[in-house]
């Protein structure tokens, strides 16, 4: 019996031999690597071949075609890091310890005058495509797009993303973190999901769509789909995001090792909200209370012993608006150097992360042919906190000024889950030493420029130095196009495609006096504009990110000019005494701004958040009511109703269990929010001011099991935004709860706290219990807007 089962797998194994064997001839052909047009995306496969042949057998079957990426073509990852000056990194002579980027520099090289737009959307579409963001129709960030070319927030079909390219080259290709490239009318289920992530060319994006979220319960998506928070008391999204990006590189290399990868880590640190584990705000304990005067000069000199600026640079004036630390209370000084440490934690957090990623690449035994990217910022860091900072940054969006006093209270917390924290303007001008303003201001390099650390182990030799040729974020996408062998298509699907419009920075890379390519470069962000010209530099400032409105018209703005090769921090004006060459530079500006679709320009701030106004969509357009269900969830401001000063009514109808919890429609969350929901069987609504207090209005008796229409209907003051109202809620038509809410938020509740039906996700309007689902059944949820 054995012998019989041991001879017909002999047989078996014969045949599957013969079946299996090819000629070398054959074998060649099926492995030949084939010649590709990769000027032409997607790149076309070759006319398939018909026959005569009747047997298989009898025919030689074609090579398969398979698009690979150029041989040796080296993996990338471009790490971006979020609101970070060019004065925060000791990589950079900054205060804030930086290991991973130190190590990086050491063995590779640091770029000195590199530079960004001014905000983060913008420097993001540059980075990730080669173009300027006017290029991109991301004049500004998507919530305040207009109608203009340069400034829709849609990006055109003549620009295709360098991920979408790479992919179509034979990468692998993932996104991890902070995504703010989305028009944000298009961040729901009916798209269109042509400019999210997954569509942009990342085959794997995990991380949050929209400018900022909170670190402690962020609002994440896989792909384009929304996904819990993980059940964890210690978690950070950071890390949460980080680990993400290991598991997925280990997957990628242990699946297709000879595959190259293209990964874009970008966190959301270290935007606003500042959150970060208290173990790390404590390694700052006291090391900033010299003052934000003080930190400068510190910096610049640890600068110029770094050789990252020229022996003479001075410090840039600071702006007049920045108080001198040496005059503020002590309260005032206590506030502000809590409001620095906890910064500087979430600064050297997110460093070690970033740590955590590469250590990963190393023991993965590819970190010799990946090229790192790791740029310390999308702008210069963020003076959006005002002149005191903020414990709750949504009082901004409303118009209310937090007092010293009133954060004082949130000392020990600063940092923590319950608190949304900003820091003081004066912190973000230090963090921008030399230069004297920040983030929004693209006229001053304190918004603009960030350094930039490079590793290429395979095809750096160069160790430890420093570039000081001029480079752009735009010039990013061409630099990974030239060492990867993978030129810009020139058409996409049969869409001609604009040049590129930046400059390899590979020039750079083995030699540091090698003449400097990228010459001309303009610089607009609400009106703040420049332009530079091998070296010259003209520019004015418009406004201030600390203020509201500028002080001057377009026309009546002062324009500077400045000779950066002799002055690095734009310290000395010379337009009294070069007017000529002035002038020629402000006609330069008019030309690069017209020809990248810069003009006209809008310097507008609140307007533009009015979509309306602005001629831009949503996607509740102008209907004044909507039928939810249950399971919908993550709802922005685009794509929910609008119940800002305004009166109106929330029909539901449930079936309430014998439990009778949770929730039936909320929008908003911890630092401010509105919700409907049941509590113990007592139909209840909770709005919450700005996380500071909350006006809860519940019945007086609990409902049995069985079927309801409840009803909230909000009687709206009138007479201008955030005025009070009477809220009501009946339970089948009849009255069982009323009360006065004093005064309401005139702004947005929040950016990732958004609407949900049947649950609250992210932190909690109010305190719903053991959990914020709905225990019951919820038919329909009808949300009217009253007129």
């Amino acid at each position: 019996m054995k012998s019989a089962i041991l001879k017909k797998m002999l047989l078996l194994c014969v045949i599957a031999v013969q079946c299996c064997w090819i000629n070398p001839a054959e074998a060649q052909q099926v492995t030949r690597v084939p010649e590709f047009d990769r000027t032409s995306l997607p790149i076309r496969e070759p006319a398939r071949q018909t026959y005569k042949e009747l047997d298989v057998r009898n025919a030689t079957a074609p090579p398969r075609f398979h698009v690979t990426a150029p041989q040796g073509a080296p993996n990338v990852i471009v790490i971006l890091i979020d609101d970070m000056g060019f004065g925060v990194s000791e990589a950079f002579g900054g205060p804030v310890t930086t290991p991973t980027m130190d190590k990086l520099a050491e063995n590779g090289l640091k770029y000195n005058r590199f530079h960004t737009t001014a905000l983060c959307s913008p420097t993001r579409v540059a980075l990730l495509t080669g173009y300027n963001h006017h290029s991109n129709n991301m004049g500004c960030i998507g919530e305040a797009a207009t109608t203009f070319p340069g400034n829709t927030s849609v990006r055109p079909q003549t620009i295709t993303p360098l991920a979408e390219v790479l992919r179509q080259n034979g990468y692998n290709t993932a996104a991890f973190g902070k995504y703010h490239e989305t028009p944000p009318w298009e961040i729901s289920i009916s798209g269109p999901q042509d400019r999210w992530p997954t569509r942009s060319g990342f085959e794997k994006f995990y991380g949050f769509i929209g400018g900022e979220t909170n670190q402690w319960a962020p609002l994440i998506y896989d792909g384009v789909t929304l996904v819990e928070t993980p059940e964890d008391p210690n978690y950070h999204f950071t890390t949460d995001m980080t680990n993400q990006a290991i598991s997925w590189v280990r997957y990628q290399q242990a699946l297709s090792p000879d595959k190259p990868f293209f990964m874009y880590y970008a966190p959301g640190a270290t935007h606003a909200p500042h959150h970060v584990p208290k173990e790390w705000i404590e390694k700052y304990k006291g090391k900033f209370d010299q003052g934000w005067d003080k930190m400068r000069e510190l910096t610049l000199e640890r600068q110029i012993k770094l050789g990252i600026v020229p022996p003479g640079t001075k410090l840039a004036p600071k702006p007049a608006d920045i108080k001198d630390w040496d005059k503020l209370s002590a309260d005032e000084k206590k506030l502000f150097t809590r409001q620095m440490e906890v910064y500087a934690g979430f600064a050297e957090q997110t460093d070690y992360e970033a740590g955590r990623l590469i250590a990963a690449i190393r023991e993965l035994g590819v970190l010799d042919n990946t090229v790192i990217v790791f740029i310390a910022g999308d702008n210069g860091a963020s003076a959006e906190g005002q002149m005191n900072g903020m414990y709750s940054e949504m009082t901004y969006f409303s118009g209310v000024p937090e007092t010293v006093p009133d954060m004082l209270k949130h000392y020990d917390d600063w940092g923590s889950p319950s608190t949304y924290p900003h820091f003081a303007a004066g912190w973000a001008v230090a963090m921008d030493a030399p230069f004297s303003y920040t983030k929004q201001v693209a006229s001053d390099f304190g918004g603009t420029r960030n350094g930039m650390v490079i590793q290429w182990p395979a095809g750096i030799k160069a160790k430890g130095e420093i570039r000081s040729q001029f480079g752009h974020v735009i010039d990013i996408a061409p630099t990974v196009y030239e060492i990867t062998k993978i030129p810009a298509p020139k058409t996409v699907n049969g869409i001609e495609q604009d040049p590129i419009e930046g400059t390899s920075l590979a020039y750079t890379f083995n030699s540091a006096v090698a003449p400097e390519q990228h010459k001309v470069q303009y610089f607009e962000m609400f009106g703040n504009r420049a332009v530079y010209q091998d070296g010259w530099y003209a520019r004015t400032i418009h406004r201030p990110a600390w203020k509201l409105k500028p002080a001057t018209s377009l026309q009546d703005d002062t324009w500077e000019l400045y000779n950066t090769k002799e002055d690095f921090s734009l310290s000395t004006d010379l337009a009294a005494k070069n007017a000529e060459k002035l002038k020629e530079m402000q006609g330069l500006f008019m030309a690069e701004a017209e020809r990248f679709h810069v003009l006209p320009i809008d310097d507008r701030l609140l307007e533009r958040t009015n979509a309306e106004m602005m001629g831009r969509p949503t996607v509740m357009g102008n209907r004044n009511t909507v039928t939810y269900g249950e399971g919908m969830k993550g709802m922005g401001v685009d794509v929910f109703i609008d119940l800002r000063s305004t009166s109106y009514t929330i029909n539901a109808e449930v079936a309430i269990d014998a439990k009778g919890n949770g929730v039936i429609v909320c929008q908003g969350g911890r630092f401010g929010g509105l919700s409907l929901y049941m509590k113990d069987g007592k139909p209840a609504f909770s709005y919450n001011y700005l996380g500071m207090e909350s006006t809860h209005i519940i019945a007086d008796q609990p409902l049995k099991p069985g079927n309801y229409k409840i009803m909230y209907d909000f009687k709206y003051d009138g007479g201008g935004m955030g005025k009070g109202g009477v809220g009501t809620i009946t339970v089948n038509d009849k009255k069982v709860a009323e009360k006065r809410i004093e005064k309401t938020q005139p702004g947005i509740f929040s950016v990732d706290d958004l609407a949900d039906i049947g649950v609250d996700d992210g932190t909690h309007v109010a305190d719903y219990g053991a959990s914020s689902k709905f225990t019951g059944k919820i038919s329909y949820v009808t949300v009217e807007r009253k007129k």
